[in-house]
């Protein structure tokens, strides 16, 4: 393991690992990092993941983080914790972000809100959840419930939050913004409207 003074070591790959390998010693390898912190789910020793299954492939050198895992804390391989629940949404308007997008990076979920039979400057765009964790990506377009073809992202959220994730992907548009990993920081939002935007009015993170 190599240390430097102004930071500590993560666990990567040491080979391309695939969907149902039980992860030996020999499958994992520590690299320097460059801060202390690591990213949400990642690992300083490998004997913390050894004898884990991988649920989600990875390529050689890439950190293995828990979300890619199935662990003693997940529930028959599917990635998803106790007290956790896995979530599909359709994205509308992200996608630029799609493309960068993969497993156990953090998102943040907005909500735009279009109103029937209102003039355009009175859409409304929320950011309604924070700091979740990405499970997977499906590119490939599916038809939502707003009969559109759209691509789907499942992401990891509390069970209070599942609800919420259900009602914009069935009545409103959904955008995702992607987080440095390392940004752990959260707020309450208020919505923000194309007209006070347009208008340059000062828009409050907290509601």
């Amino acid at each position: 393991k190599a240390n430097s003074q102004s930071g500590t070591t993560i666990v990567v790959a040491a080979k391309a690992l695939k969907a149902g390998m039980v992860l030996t010693p020999a499958d994992l390898k520590t690299i320097a990092w460059p801060v202390p912190q690591l990213p949400p789910g990642a690992h300083h020793d490998p004997q913390e993941i050894v004898g884990n299954t991988v649920f989600d492939p990875m390529a050689q050198d890439e950190p293995v983080l828990s979300a890619r895992l199935s662990t003693p804390q997940s529930g028959g391989g599917s990635g998803v914790p106790v007290g956790m629940r896995a979530v599909s949404i359709h994205l509308t308007d992200s996608s630029g972000v799609l493309g960068l997008l993969r497993g156990g990076q953090r998102v943040d979920v907005q909500v735009v809100t279009p109103h029937a039979g209102t003039k355009a400057e009175d859409t409304e765009v929320r950011t309604a959840l924070e700091n979740l964790a990405v499970l997977s990506v499906m590119p490939q377009p599916e038809q939502s419930s707003q009969g559109q073809n759209l691509p789907v992202v499942t992401l990891l959220a509390k069970p209070a939050d599942v609800d919420v994730l259900a009602a914009a992907d069935s009545g409103g548009r959904v955008r995702l913004s992607l987080r440095n990993p390392l940004d752990q920081t959260t707020h309450s939002r208020s919505s923000v409207s194309l007209g006070s935007v347009m208008r340059g009015g000062r828009v409050d993170l907290a509601d």
